[in-house]
């Protein structure tokens, strides 16, 4: 069994074993004309059953083989121009290059006698984010496995610095749009379940800024504690924006921890063109990116930001076979004493890849090129009678649904746009997302692939529409 592990003696095995692999996922690629097959759970479920993972194949030709039948066939490839569905970005081949090179070497981030030049490299490529974002010169952060992680971190350290000894005094304020992880992260950080105050939004899907300071006024009036604003740089589902430079306003008067959740809008710290649409973010406590998102990085890919180094001591433990404190002493560098994970991969290696081939602006480049299709899809979606779009886009996000002229039943109309979505992926022709808006059904393009072009939406439209109109003609058949 020897002959399996990478070392010295199997460097030829590897390289034949590897090339291997890419060469068939290359072909996969090269063919896929559909962004999915439309297989059910049913029908792939009793393939993998099927298989005795105590009897091994022996070869990984054989084991390929295995894998195209049971992952590589069927699985949902997001390069395809009309996977349109959730923040899934196609990856730049520099980034998926540092993947199967940090995947060999296998360093693990935690401490430098592990790393290295690892550890020199994420601590870079943190300053070079971190002068992006103009968080000053006492900024610092670590890379994270997502954007949750980020936000649990970032108010981990809100909490902390916020000295309350009664943890069901303390509230985190943020807009009825932000992600589910900061309701999920107060409840890990042992918050009360009234801890998080949802703050209504604008028409554009915005914080409303008044409402904003209307609740940090009542609950210095309660004798709680402000601990958090969440400010949100691109929501899930509409892209949005929040005021920051606003909202920094009110931190600030009230004494309240910042957090820039901009876990999707990260990819304007490179654009070339929008990168004014996050001014204020400079002026945050904290900072979640997602490269993995809008850098067009593999996942994962993640950091949090802080203004402060020095709050970072509020995720550090010492141990002695680890990283004791003589350590810091030695002015010896080890990332988990910034980290709420101890063994990391080394992710920063495919975004140094890629700014080392690529560029900045040629991150940036990718990005504004889906933020304008976004708006040329909101230009076809607005002129057409079928559909009622919710937002112009702020980023690459879409949120419609079809709108039938015959029927005005909204519980009929959502039907009907689920139907549609469900059809749309069991067709396997393309992906879209769903949500609700005001408890009603409605579709969703998220639109991070360059590749993608306005054709692609239109004709994804017409899909849409015609399984909608599929569903409530059989509708009124049945109704008949």
């Amino acid at each position: 069994m020897r002959s399996h592990l990478l070392n010295d003696t199997t460097a030829e095995q590897y390289r034949r074993s590897v090339t291997d692999g890419v060469e068939r996922v290359a072909a996969k690629l090269a063919a896929t004309e559909r962004p999915f097959t439309g297989i059910t759970v049913d029908a792939l479920s009793p393939r993998i059953d099927a298989i005795d993972l105590d009897q091994p194949l022996h070869d990984t030709g054989a084991v390929l083989d295995e894998l195209e039948d049971v992952y590589l066939r069927d699985a949902i490839y997001f390069h395809h121009p009309r996977y349109l569905a959730h923040l899934n970005c196609p990856v730049v081949i520099p980034a998926v290059l540092g993947e199967a090179v940090l995947s060999a070497v296998n360093s693990s981030l935690d401490t430098w006698d592990q790393s290295a030049g690892g550890t020199l490299i994420e601590r870079k490529l943190i300053d070079w984010t971190t002068e992006r974002i103009g968080l000053g010169p006492a900024a610092d952060g670590v890379f994270t496995s997502g954007g949750t992680q980020s936000n649990l971190q970032a108010l981990l350290l809100a909490r902390e610095e916020a000295k309350s000894d009664h943890l069901s005094e303390l509230r985190v304020f943020a807009s009825e749009v932000s992600h589910f992880s900061v309701k999920k992260s107060a409840k890990l950080l042992g918050l009360g379940p009234d801890a998080v105050v949802s703050i209504p939004v604008d028409h554009d899907k915005r914080m409303q800024t008044v409402a904003l300071a209307r609740e940090l006024e009542r609950c210095a009036q309660d004798g709680l504690v402000p601990m958090a604003v969440v400010a949100t740089a691109g929501t899930t589902d509409f892209g949005s924006i929040d005021p920051l430079p606003e909202i920094a306003e009110l931190c600030e008067q009230f004494g309240t921890w910042m957090h820039v959740d901009a876990a999707y809008g990260c990819g304007l710290l490179a654009s070339l063109k929008h990168r004014d649409r996050i001014s204020g973010i400079e002026r945050a406590d904290s900072v979640t990116v997602d490269y993995h998102k809008s850098f067009f990085q593999p996942v994962s890919s993640s950091a949090v930001l802080v203004r402060d180094a020095a709050t970072l001591r509020h995720a550090t433990y010492h141990a002695e076979y680890l990283n004791p404190r003589r350590m810091v002493e030695e002015r010896i560098p080890n990332q988990v004493d910034k980290s709420l994970q101890t063994t990391r991969r080394f992710d920063a290696l495919k975004l140094w890849m890629t700014l080392r081939t690529m560029g900045a602006d040629g991150i940036g480049q990718l990005f504004d090129e889906v933020c304008e299709l976004a708006r040329e899809g909101w230009r076809l979606i607005a002129a057409d009678p079928r559909f009622d779009v919710v937002v112009e886009p702020s980023l690459s996000t879409l949120v419609f649904r079809y709108i039938p002229a015959a029927v005005t039943d909204p519980a009929e109309i959502d039907r009907a746009n689920l139907y549609a979505r469900k059809a749309l992926f069991a067709s396997g022709d393309a992906i879209v997302a769903g949500t609700k808006v005001g408890g009603r059904h409605y579709l969703k393009f998220t639109l991070l692939n360059p590749e993608t072009q306005a054709s692609d939406i239109a004709a994804v439209l017409d899909l849409i529409a015609g399984h909608a109109e599929q569903y409530l003609g059989e509708s009124l058949d049945r109704a008949s």
